[in-house]
């Protein structure tokens, strides 16, 4: 018999569905060991959400570590300079303190990576996918887009000196304006460039305003390339369905080119974040380009259940002295009828129903 999808749980019903949207573009699974030595985590700490790692000692003495990271594994297992690229997704779970939290959880993710040779169809799938993520996620969703090539761009024509960018870059990712001005101002940055920087974070977000903002900043052939690069692929996806948001930074040491956040109605937090990270794999001895994105299944547990969502629809109350054949016969025939029915002797007080009936 096919059980109706309402026996699962909201985030179950998103993997499931999640899967199948990305098996049907040609990605196939990546499966990989729940640990692996604690060393390569080590080595690659500032990519990871936490700095807190659970370890412990193999069998022959080795330091292994639970996987608190997807990403990092996929990579190491990638064959590099193939012709072509790879699409793998994963259903997998991490091992991690929860966002916001000292306390570690296993928290399942599914994500999707693209390597090899990523061109524009290539980035501008990736971001489709991530936006039908979102629809399949709730009714409602947003993916907000940088490009971090166009952001240090233009912070260099602005004259920010080296030292500054990481205080730069975590003043705009908190969008802090003020704070932003004050730096500026200390440095004697000219007010026409950083005006440009200023006017960026302080836009609508809308795609067509915010690429003619960016168009209109600099006429050279490099800059209108750059800004035509970002045009080609936000422009494919749906209307509504995204915003150019440049407070969208990740990290610069292993992102390059477009990152993502994505967000779902009815989560306070961002459930998909993405990006380009070339740079990574630059890191981990690869040649090739990447670009991927993961689904955080715990914060779709956050959604709140629909208003009359019943666990059963009919309770079935018997007495001792009650014909279980009736019994039967009336529980069969709801389910029959694909009700959601229970058999009881006494009402459970945590049970939520919608009917009853008496035997």
């Amino acid at each position: 018999m096919i059980r109706s999808p309402e026996i699962f749980k909201p985030e179950e019903r998103a993997a499931f569905a999640l899967r199948s949207l990305y098996r049907s573009y040609g990605y196939s699974q990546f499966r990989m060991n729940k640990f692996e030595e604690y060393d390569f985590y080590v080595r690659n700490k500032s990519f990871l959400v936490s700095d807190n790692i659970i370890t412990f000692t193999d069998t022959n003495g080795k330091l292994m570590a639970l996987k608190p990271d997807v990403t990092l594994s996929i990579v190491r297992n990638a064959k590099d300079g193939e012709h072509g690229t790879r699409k793998v997704y994963y259903h997998e779970n991490v091992y991690r303190p929860a966002r916001g939290s000292r306390t570690f959880r296993e928290i399942p993710q599914v994500g999707l990576e693209c390597i090899g040779e990523v061109d524009d169809y290539a980035v501008a799938e990736v971001l489709s996918l991530a936006v039908q993520s979102l629809s399949e996620i709730a009714p409602r969703g947003m993916l907000n887009v940088s490009h971090l090539g166009i952001l240090s761009e233009l912070i260099c024509r602005a004259g920010y000196p080296e030292e500054t960018h990481r205080e730069l870059f975590r003043l705009i990712g908190e969008k802090n304006l003020g704070e932003l001005q004050q730096l500026t101002s200390g440095l004697g940055i000219a007010p026409e460039p950083a005006e440009k920087l200023f006017a960026l974070l302080s836009g609508s977000g809308e795609v067509a305003p915010t690429l003619n903002l960016l168009g209109g900043f600099y006429s050279d052939g490099a800059w209108q390339s750059a800004v035509a690069g970002l045009r080609r692929v936000v422009t494919l996806l749906p209307a509504g369905s995204v915003r150019l948001d440049f407070s969208v930074v990740g990290d610069r040491n292993y992102y390059n080119g477009i990152v993502f956040h994505g967000y779902a109605e009815g989560i306070p937090d961002r459930v998909l974040s993405g990006g380009q990270y070339d740079k990574l794999m630059q890191k981990l001895g690869k040649t090739s380009g990447a670009i991927g994105f993961a689904v955080y299944l715990d914060q779709i547990e956050r959604l709140t259940p629909a208003a009359g969502d019943y666990e059963v629809d009919t309770v079935v109350l018997y007495g001792a002295d009650a014909d279980l054949s009736a019994v039967c016969e009336t529980v069969n025939r709801l389910v029959a009828s694909g009700r959601r029915a229970a058999a009881v002797r006494e009402l459970p007080k945590t049970l939520v129903w919608r009917n009853l009936i008496r035997l």
